[in-house]
């Protein structure tokens, strides 16, 4: 290992007849603790501090893991330099030559150990597998079992998760709190389509994840070690597996030979990590996956993702000014909180153009805190301020507004700055702009603020900024009272989504990571929680249902025992998460979470898409049995809950506010004890009535 300066401890660590030249760290890591006091801080993670013999908590230990690639990088806002060399000598271990699969497990994690009272795990890297195997996994398998045995320590968690979807979603949901990738392994080309709706959700929702499946043997005569010894290998051989997902992939490609096998992984990690960020896809035959192959080095600093890329001079000068001399200018953002550090210089320049509005249209990430008085909260497509502004600037944004509902006047300015400007993956997509930019909007936002600051201008409008911003302040306020009145209990003693979301937030810590899926009710359930610290509001990615059963356990994992973590999510979206799978895991690797499930008795999204297109024909007329899509009589969200965790799982259903008052502590209680909860809120009172005839519809 060749470090970068000298400021760093080296030192070796005997391994095996040949011995592994290792360097290890000794230094300590604290974790920010201001960044609760001050949230528009950049958020950093931990720092790297005292760096000496005398610290002992840190080292660097021999990790195995499938990507190795963002080993020994610590991405600490440059306290540590990236850009380590690793030399991998030949291992010994189980003899001369070690099988593929063997040495992609093999290689070796530079990590630091972190002081107990760290919010999340500071090893970067690929530290955790979930997997779903099968058939084509023997070398898998027999590589895991060894480097269990002989490294427990040193190894990469691995997580059994009985269905697909909910693995993919937890490593989603890991990448979506950390930005470091996680690995999923499948069965084929059966357990690639199980991925389901997962791959969707990391894709148009960024998330980096590194997928691999097997393929079906080629040989069927024992030609090769891995040749063809069941059944099922003719029944799940297909012409081309990547293709079952690849249009949803950032790469797709298939492992031939051994002799390349890291840097086929590197490629991917490139593509996974590079903007826009999103899944990749590897397969190979178990043939492949048994070939001996001799060890062989490689400098992992030449295998990164690409690096931030900034707005030039002159697009800086323009959009600068164009906010600067805006009289309305606005902010439309949806995603741009992945880099929670982003957070920060989004606000720096909404207290530097006095007056700016922000308004989140995607609702994936926290971008904004919502007890700025610029924040117009998360609002999908419509909102007031997009038809009001003169100047609009799009950052990290896929759906700004939704033409047919809502648009700028056509007097407006627009700018977009952006990771996916042009939107690859979305064959139908444009926007009426002066001009577009690929590029960090964290840089982009700095940028801006600092070119606006310098500008001569804006002490010509200081007094103009100033009456702005005292009219801001008014708008927020006004808002946060109508926010808050309407999160008022019903006569009859019922609560509605308002007032269940308020009550939440009262119960939960400040600095609660919430994983939300409530669809319809997303931008009411935001209204209430008001996330305003960043990392602290995930939504999922994309279209398909069930990501956040999944989600907040990548989430859980991600940010340790101590964090509370509390999923939000609708009942016919509980359906989706496979819960079977997912409190089962929640169990097996003790991630207690709180659910809480908004019981509407059915699926209201397809009642309101109807309305929009025929808010006066027949349909509209029905009710939601005759509709289809009532759940009514309702089934007992919770109860199959606390069955797939073998009981051992709080479980309860609130229908009043009396129920509610009393549940929801207890819920809260649980979690905090290290017991998982799920809380069936039954909004709008018991169960809804189900009008259809049993007998018509049974057999």
């Amino acid at each position: 290992m060749i470090l970068p300066t000298s400021n760093y401890r080296v030192g070796t660590v005997a391994e095996g007849s040949r011995g592994i030249l290792q360097g290890f760290l000794e230094g300590k890591v604290r974790h920010r603790e201001t960044m609760m006091k001050d949230p528009w801080l950049p958020h950093l993670a931990h720092e790297a501090i005292g760096l000496g013999p005398s610290n002992t908590r840190t080292t660097i230990a021999i990790y195995y893991s499938v990507a190795f690639l963002e080993s020994v990088q610590f991405y600490s806002r440059g306290i540590i330099p990236p850009c380590i060399q690793l030399q991998m000598p030949s291992l010994r271990l189980f003899g001369r030559y070690v099988t593929v699969l063997m040495h992609t497990l093999w290689l070796v994690e530079t990590v630091y150990n972190y002081i107990a009272d760290g919010p999340s795990n500071p090893q970067l890297g690929i530290t955790n597998c979930f997997v779903n195997l099968g058939s084509d996994h023997p070398s898998l398998v027999e590589a895991i079992g060894k480097g269990q045995k002989t490294k427990p320590d040193h190894f990469p968690k691995i997580i059994t998760c009985p269905n697909e979807m909910v693995a993919l979603s937890m490593a989603d949901g890991y990448a979506r709190l950390t930005s470091r990738p996680q690995c999923v392994i499948v069965h084929v080309d059966v357990g690639t389509q199980g991925l389901g709706a997962a791959v969707h959700n990391a894709s148009c929702g960024r998330a980096p994840v590194l997928i691999f499946a097997g393929l079906s043997p080629y040989t069927l005569e024992g030609e090769l070690r891995g040749s063809r010894t069941e059944y099922i290998h003719w029944i799940q051989d297909v012409p081309d597996q990547k293709q079952i997902i690849s249009q949803y992939c950032r790469y797709t490609n298939e492992i031939k030979r051994g002799v390349n096998i890291k840097q086929l992984v590197g490629r991917a990690y490139q593509f996974a990590m590079s903007p826009p960020q999103g899944p990749v896809y590897l397969v190979g035959s178990r043939e492949a996956m048994e070939e001996e192959i001799e060890p062989y080095p490689l400098r992992v600093e030449q295998w990164q993702g690409m690096g931030d890329v900034a707005l030039t001079e002159d697009a800086v000068k323009t959009v600068g000014t164009a906010l600067l001399e805006a009289e309305k200018p606005l902010v439309i953002t949806g995603y741009s909180g992945r880099n929670h550090a982003t957070v920060h210089e989004l606000v720096t320049l909404a207290n530097t153009v006095k007056g700016l509005k922000v308004l989140d249209t995607g609702g994936s990430d926290m971008c904004f805190p919502a007890d700025h008085p610029g924040s117009l909260g998360v609002r999908y497509g419509v909102e007031d301020s997009i038809a009001a502004a003169d100047v609009i600037l799009v950052a990290d944004c896929d759906v700004p507004w939704i033409p047919t509902q809502c648009k700028p006047k056509s007097a407006a300015r627009v700018f977009h700055i952006d990771a996916d400007p042009l939107k690859q993956q979305m064959p139908v997509f444009y926007l009426p702009t002066e001009g577009r930019w690929k590029v960090s909007t964290r840089i982009a936002f700095k940028q801006l603020s600092t070119y606006i600051s310098s500008d001569e201008l804006l002490s010509e409008k200081a007094s103009k900024f100033t009456d702005r911003w005292q009219d801001l302040q008014n708008s927020h306020a006004a808002r946060m009272e109508t926010i808050t009145s309407s999160a008022q209990p019903s006569t009859d003693g019922n609560y509605n989504a308002s007032y269940l979301s308020a009550a939440i937030r009262r119960a939960v810590p400040t600095d609660t990571i919430f994983a939300i899926e409530a669809v319809t009710t997303t931008a009411l359930v935001a209204d209430q929680i008001q996330p305003s610290l960043p990392g602290t509001w995930i939504n999922c990615g994309g279209g398909g249902l069930g990501w956040s059963g999944g989600g907040a356990l990548g989430i859980k994992l991600a940010a340790g025992p101590d964090r509370f973590v509390c999923q939000i999510v609708g009942d016919g979206t509980f359906l989706f998460s496979v819960p079977g799978s997912v409190y089962w895991i929640a169990q097996r690797y003790n991630l207690p979470v709180l659910t809480i499930v908004l019981n509407n008795k059915g699926w209201n999204a397809p009642k309101r898409s109807l309305m929009l297109v025929h808010p006066e024909g027949e349909a509209s007329k029905l009710s939601n049995e005759e509709l289809n899509i009532s759940f009514a009589p309702s089934p007992d969200y919770a109860g199959i809950a606390k069955a797939a965790a073998g009981g051992r799982l709080w479980a309860g259903r609130a229908s009043t506010v009396e129920e509610l008052g009393r549940l929801l502590p207890e819920a809260v209680e649980s979690v905090r004890n290290g017991v998982g909860a799920v809380l069936d809120a039954q909004m709008e009172g018991t169960e809804g009535k189900y009008l259809a005839d049993a007998s018509k519809t049974a057999g």
